[in-house]
């Protein structure tokens, strides 16, 4: 069986890279977009298990990124995880609206994120 895939749409080098050592770590396939565009390109080709999205984007931010993926009906059950150092009052509702799979403010709690991935790729171990 192979590795889930996650895409990772983060446009910090930090955040990625911290990002990337976590799901590694767990033997997760890792890929990654840097901003809105790329995003949604990246999911057309690699048609990944689950996206990790941060709402801070250039290039169309995580919100038109989950609206542009819900209009395309083969990606559309993709889960998506929005993480965001954005306001909660204002972005958890709307995040749930567009159908996240969880939400996560930064800094994310590793061991709660790493639950969400699994019970969002229906793995229940």
């Amino acid at each position: 069986m192979s590795a889930p895939r996650i895409l990772v749409v983060e446009d910090d080098a930090d955040q990625r890279l911290a990002l990337s050592i976590r799901l590694k770590a767990e033997k997760f396939a890792v890929s990654f977009a840097g901003d809105g565009a790329t995003a949604i390109s990246a999911v057309q080709r690699e048609r990944p298990d689950l996206i990790v999205l941060d709402l801070g984007l250039p290039g169309g931010d995580g919100f038109t990124v989950m609206n542009r993926l819900r209009a395309i009906p083969r990606l559309a059950s993709i889960p998506v995880i929005v993480i965001t150092a954005r306001d909660p009052q204002q972005t958890r509702d709307q995040s749930r609206d567009l159908g996240a799979a969880a939400y996560f403010q930064k800094p994310v709690d590793n061991a709660e994120f790493l639950e969400a991935i699994r019970v969002a790729l229906g793995d229940s171990s």
